[in-house]
């Protein structure tokens, strides 16, 4: 297996396009399987169609499933701290993509997406690990 790290900043965007980054990692290493994993109790990745709108619906229905508000108990942080630990029960921090002829198999809408809802810490690590096949 190989493996490298990304640093992320996502700042005050939830939704960070990762895939380009992936590709690359993966481009000329034949078949396999790209792990994605983000390692924080705050956020997760996902696969979603970007550039159509889909980054402020996940936003909105992220808020109506999961409100930014003062109701949870884990509450440190600012608010809708609690929000974002709860997050990642809906959001995986993990997902697996093929890989075919160095190419990641996505569909033709597909991304590959780090969800982000936590302002307090904007420096993220992702890590790309690909198995060979």
């Amino acid at each position: 297996m190989d493996s490298t790290e990304l640093r992320v900043r996502s700042g005050d965007r939830l939704v960070v396009d990762l895939t380009q980054e992936a590709a690359s990692f993966a481009a000329g290493r034949g078949d396999g399987l790209l792990s994605v994993f983000v390692p924080h109790a705050t956020a997760g990745v996902a696969l979603i169609e970007t550039g159509a709108g889909s980054e402020p619906d996940l936003e909105e229905a992220l808020e109506r499933l999961l409100p930014t508000a003062d109701i949870y108990r884990h509450r440190h942080g600012s608010l809708g701290h609690g929000r974002d630990h709860v997050m990642p029960a809906f959001v995986s921090p993990s997902l697996t993509v093929p890989v075919i002829g160095g190419r990641l198999a996505l569909g033709i809408w597909q991304s590959i997406v780090l969800v982000d809802p936590n302002g307090d810490n904007p420096q993220r690590t992702v890590r790309l690990s690909f198995l060979a096949g």
